[in-house]
Order: C-alpha cells, then structure tokens, then sequence
C-alpha cells in the first residue's frame, strides 16, 4: 500500500519532465508568490511575471492573515516565519456607540500549531515570500514585464510583455485588483457592484495598552457619528485605523484643518503617536463570469474583489493559489487528465461567490441601502446590548474561514456524514466530505496537514480493508498516525472508515468499501473510469 510514483518531498523534489514549459505566473504580489512556490514545491519551473519595477515597502494594506493560509505558507517554509512577525489575536470585540455588545474567541477542532489569526503587513508578508523564493531555483521572478497579450492552443500559452515573449505550459494570472488588461486579454467580464462610502485608513504607532491582542469593531461611535470604526493591532505598536467616512471625504483638507489629528486624538487619547501610512479607498463587490480560460488560471483580486470586513481577499486568494498549483502539477506530471483543472473554477468560483455574498450582507449593515434598513440597523444593535438573540443578527464581517467543496465534482458525498451547514460564527466545521481536514500531532513529530499535503493520502481505520493502489497516493493505517487518540478524535472517524485526503488538505472522501475508495480516487483525479 505504497505509491508507484513517488510524490514531491516538500523540498521540491525532482522537476517535471524534461522540456516541460514552465508555468507562468503574472503578478508577483503574496496570491502569485504562493503559486509559485507551491508549484515548484511540486518541481514545475515557474517564471514570475510582474509589470512593477520594484515591490512596494510600505503600508498595511492586506494585514490579516487566516490560521488555515498561514498553514499553507508552512508547506513551502513561510508560515512560522510570518506568524512570528506578526501580532496574535485570538478576540474580536463589538461595540456599539459605547458599550461592548460581544466578544468571540475562536474554536480550533485538532491541535493546530497556529493562532486564529496573525496581524502583519503585506509587505512584510510579500519580503518573507521573496526571501523563500530567493532560495527556490526552480522560480524566476522578472520585474518589468508588463502583460501586453495572451495567446494560447492546445499545447501552450505565450505571454507577451513589454520586454519580450515568453512561453508556458499554462498561466496563473493574479495581477490583484488592476487587472483589467488581463481580465479583457481573456474576453472576462467582471459585474458586480462599488460601494459609494469611502474608508480612510492610518497606520498608527503608539502605545494602547490592552489592546495588543484584539480586534475591535465600533458601530456609530461618537468620534464617528452614523459610521463605523475598526481598529487591529500590528507589529512594532502600530494600530492600523479604518474610519468609514462620506463619498466627499478629502484626506488632503482632513489634514490641512487638523481634522485628522482630532480623528486620531478621539481614538487613542492625548498619548503621542506617528503616522506610519495613511490611506482613502473604496470597497468593490465584484467576481468574474470564469476562473479558468483555456490554459489560464485566474485568481485573487484579479478575479474576484470583496470588501475587507472578515478578511477575505488576501485568504481567499493564497487558497485560489494552492488549488491551482496542485491540480496543474498533477497534469504536468501526467497524473491526472486536463479536464481536473475544470474544476478549479467549479471551486473556487463557488468561493467566491460565497465570498462576494458572506461581505455584500456585511456592508449592507455597515452602509444601509435605505432608510427602513438604516431603522432596522439601529433597532439590531440598540436590543444587542441585552439580547442574545439580537447579537447574531450584527455584522461587523464574518471573518475569513475556508470554502467547503461539498459540491465539488471531486468530492463523494457521505450520507453518514451530511453537509451540516455553515458554523456558527467563530466556530469550525465539522469534519466531512469537502470539508479542510483538522490539523493535529501525528506520530513522527509530523501533523496531518504537513502529511496530506504531499499528495494523495489515504487513512485506514483500524477495522478497514483498504485496496491496493497505485499512483501518487500514499497509504497509511490511522493506529500507526494515532497513539494518542488525537487525530480519531480530531476526525471523529471509525473503525470501519477510509479517509481520502487531497493534495490542499480537503476531505475527499469518507468510505467503508474497497469498491468505493477506487471509484472516490477516480473521480478525486477527474477520471471517467474508477482509480486502480
């Protein structure tokens, strides 16, 4: 019960077959740094196309990094280094005016070695990504290459930028929230909706203590009256500030009145400060009609843009980037048929759209569309104060979680194991088909996601009967992992049970039978016929 072919060691391995084009990846910001790496972790040779001349090295931006995406920056050695840059918080509190309405904590189902959530800048994310890629040979990162066209057959794609053409097996196109030139190169559109109230953000630093490991969220606060606050603790006492402010706001005359000092002052007080980074944007609602064209992967803010309450852009992204590394390096390396990268846009269109959904609700409270939602609103979060029942309906950002893919046409559903539902807020979901593992200890000082992600795994219970197997898959008996209970009780997995685990940690399945683990390993690398 060993693999014929062995899969990638999370160095990276041997590379693809000889004269195999590298993969292109246009952008070099943290969605196309972790595709890279992931796809040379799989040993496929990446040229990274970027049309900046250098990276941007200052301001917070996308700050707010999700346990489950630090995992994934584990894999190619980044996430420790990341989690201990940034700042920890395991609370998020609500306030409306002055008074605390609630505070929730987060749930952790295994034994993950990560927090929640960590706070850093993404520019100290994209510098820890850079120093892993420095050290990886299979990747080449070209600045100033700016994308001028797309062209693509049946056996590859050619990218043309402003220094030259450059030939591929396949493209990962996450140029963030401008790529427009590479939205209309594939013939997309990209609906959805921009909110007219504009954020203003500070990155502040001083001193507010008690604060280091909270994330506070203010409705209708009197030093903004009608409008909302949300505060975040970051490295090196820096507090990054996002005041939601009118369609007209002019941070140049904010500055100039000393209006911006004042906004400052009615946060933290008369304590000196200094403005790290300060900032004006507006919120977009928007998502591609397809995340894959032909040879092209599309990904992060290029193909989808959610507002920032609950996180969801950057996290959302990096999980876009995994899904699309292991399904192009299973067809490179001729383990699986093209048809599986089909169901990347099955997907991770489906996460967005739940994405797009989960932050649309979100502003919707935040920004009350009329006047009977602004009434209802008020009426929500006046009764919060003493209603349990009220404080579920406030929505300060269901913060970022990973997608189910029950619905995957890779996944085999379970009646033993139904899709539950969604969690309730700050909880994690139950183990089941489609659903992303809990990570937890495992014999060898290993964890079972740093297992899972090496290829196609398979858990047999102690009572199972698994069948022989060929391919990249690797098979192991749930004793063997478990000589504690952690990880059956992690799982809550019996006996009689075979686990199918796919390359990004996601359940496959969950079956009893021989006959069942070839058919769910058949449709898991998108075969017509069952896996044997």
């Amino acid at each position: 019960m060993t693999p014929t072919t062995p899969t990638p060691p999370a160095d990276g391995g041997g590379a693809v077959a000889a004269g195999v084009e590298p993969v292109l990846v246009i952008g070099n910001g943290p969605v196309g740094q972790t595709a890279a790496l992931l796809l040379a972790r799989w040993g496929v040779p990446v040229v990274v196309l970027d049309g900046r001349g250098e990276r941007d090295v200052i301001g917070s931006k996308a700050i707010c990094q999700q346990r489950d995406v630090l995992d994934v920056w584990d894999s190619v050695g980044a996430g420790k280094a990341i989690a201990r840059r940034g700042v920890t918080w395991t609370t998020a509190r609500t306030f409306h005016r002055d008074r605390e309405l609630f505070s929730m904590r987060f749930a952790d189902r295994g034994k993950s070695v990560f927090p929640p959530f960590v706070n850093v800048s993404q520019c100290e994310t994209e510098q820890i990504l850079d120093a892993a890629i420095d050290a990886e040979p299979l990747i080449d990162v070209r600045w100033c290459h700016r994308v001028t066209g797309i062209a693509q057959n049946d056996t590859g794609v050619a990218v043309s930028t402003s220094m030259g053409v450059h030939q591929g097996s396949y493209v990962v196109a996450c140029p963030g929230a401008r790529g427009d030139d590479v939205r209309t190169m594939l013939g997309l559109t990209f609906d959805g909706e921009s909110f007219a109230d504009c954020f203003l953000i500070c990155d502040i630093r001083t001193d507010l203590p008690g604060w280091e490991t909270e994330r506070r969220f203010y409705f209708d606060p009197e030093w903004n009256p009608g409008r909302q606050v949300l505060i975040h603790p970051c490295p090196d006492s820096t507090y990054r500030i996002d005041w939601q402010v009118p369609p007209d706001f002019d941070l140049a005359v904010e500055e100039s009145t000393g209006g911006l000092d004042r906004r400052i002052r009615q946060v933290i007080g008369e304590r000196p400060y200094e403005i790290v980074w300060k900032s004006v944007y507006r919120f977009h609602s928007r998502v591609v009609d397809r995340m894959r064209v032909g040879r092209v992967l599309l990904g992060g803010d290029a193909a989808h843009l959610v507002s920032p309450f609950g996180a969801r852009g950057l996290n959302s992204g990096v999980l876009d980037a995994e899904n699309a590394a292991w399904k192009i390096a299973f067809v490179l390396r001729g383990w699986a048929p093209a048809s599986l990268l089909d169901s990347y846009h099955d997907e991770r269109h489906a996460a967005a759209r739940e994405n797009i959904e989960v932050t649309s609700a979100t502003m919707r409270f935040l920004v009350p569309p009329t006047p009977a939602d602004a009434a209802h609103r008020r009426e929500i979060l006046e009764r919060a104060v003493d209603d349990p029942e009220a404080r579920a309906h406030v929505d300060s950002g269901r913060l970022a979680e990973p997608f189910w893919y029950v619905d995957s046409p890779l996944t085999t559903p379970d009646p033993r194991r139904p899709f539950p539902g969604r969690p309730a807020r700050g909880d994690v979901p139950v183990p089941a088909p489609g659903v992303l593992v809990p990570d937890c200890p495992v014999a060898g000082s290993r964890r079972l996601r740093e297992l899972a992600r090496n290829g196609v795994t398979v858990l047999v219970g102690p009572s199972a009967v698994c069948p022989p197997i060929e391919g990249p898959v690797t098979v192991h008996r749930i004793d063997d992992l478990d000589p504690t209970g952690t990880l059956t009780e992690a799982l809550g997995a019996h006996p009689d049970e075979i686990w199918i685990l796919r390359p990004d940690a996601h359940i496959a399945a969950v079956v009893t039978t021989a006959a069942d683990v070839n058919t769910a390993l058949g449709r898991l690398f998108a075969r017509e016929e069952a896996f044997a």
